[in-house]
């Protein structure tokens, strides 16, 4: 039995699909984003499949500085340090590279595997510094999607990213940039840590959309309050009437709200800054 054409409502959206690839109708990604809002309401395609596209697109808007882990909070091993240390650091941070470095974050030597200092248990006199491999330093301003590709390309998971002295500002890994196009990715390691809700970089904030308004209000000085929501990424939602994208930005009683990283259930990431 032959199937069934393509109704003129599903073709409609298709062509309008099509015709973004060839400037006919749509004129920038807001546009492109709204038709395929559309296609997702008609079931055309999947809600994840919809919040990965539309990742996908926010990635070109970012840059390193935008997602990496700030100084303060990097997991280092220190070699001039026993390495009784550096596998109580291992133990405590489920990590499985880290930065291998001399005194602190100004003389890193390279990155070492977890795996490959299980080799100290056998052989404790073993040199580790055998074990150091060559450290990817990126600049604060890198794009995170020209920073997707040099991971393919070099096979690289981890990357310390620098600021205009050379100095290390912070860390990137894979998993940060993959997460901005398929949400939050949580393994057996993964623990809750009210510190990292709210972290300072330079004049603004990065603020995790789940942090409480107690907890907001108590770090800032501030009043901020909901009757519908506990969260600050609840409180943003609320006022915007609608689940808030990426790179759109509210202003609330003296500070500004911009949202960094969204899917289409929920704000996650947000960029906070005090308005003067």
């Amino acid at each position: 039995m032959p199937s069934e054409p393509p109704s003129p409502k599903s073709k409609n959206i298709f062509n309008r699909i099509a015709s973004a690839f060839h400037n006919e109708e749509l004129s920038d990604r807001d546009d492109l984003i709204e038709v395929l809002k559309e296609a997702k309401s008609h079931n055309l395609i999947a809600a994840d499949t919809f919040s990965m596209i539309e990742g996908a697109l926010s990635v070109s808007d970012l840059r390193a500085s935008d997602i990496m882990v700030p100084r303060s909070q990097v997991q280092a091993l220190d070699l001039l340090e026993d390495s009784s240390e550096w596998i109580r650091t291992i133990i405590e941070c489920g990590h499985s590279r880290f930065p291998a470095v001399e005194g602190d974050l100004d003389n890193v030597v390279g990155m070492i595997h977890a795996k490959d200092l299980l080799r100290l248990v056998l052989n404790p006199e073993a040199d580790v510094k055998r074990f150091v491999r060559p450290a990817r330093f990126i600049p604060e301003s890198q794009p995170v999607n020209v920073l997707l590709k040099d991971f393919k390309s070099t096979r690289s998971h981890m990357a310390l990213v620098i600021d205009e002295f050379g100095s290390v500002s912070g860390l990137i890994t894979i998993e940060d940039v993959l997460e901005l196009i398929v949400g939050d990715i949580s393994d057996e390691f993964d623990r809750e840590d009210k510190s990292q809700n709210i972290v300072q970089e330079g004049t603004h904030w990065r603020v995790k959309a789940l942090t409480t308004i107690e907890q907001f209000n108590e770090y800032f000085g501030s009043d901020l309050e909901d009757d519908y929501c506990d969260t600050i990424g609840g409180l943003v939602t609320d006022r915007f009437e609608h689940v808030p994208q990426a790179g759109e930005v509210l202003e609330e009683k003296g500070f500004r709200f911009k949202i960094a990283r969204a899917d289409e259930r929920q704000a996650q990431l947000l960029i906070v800054e005090r308005l003067d």
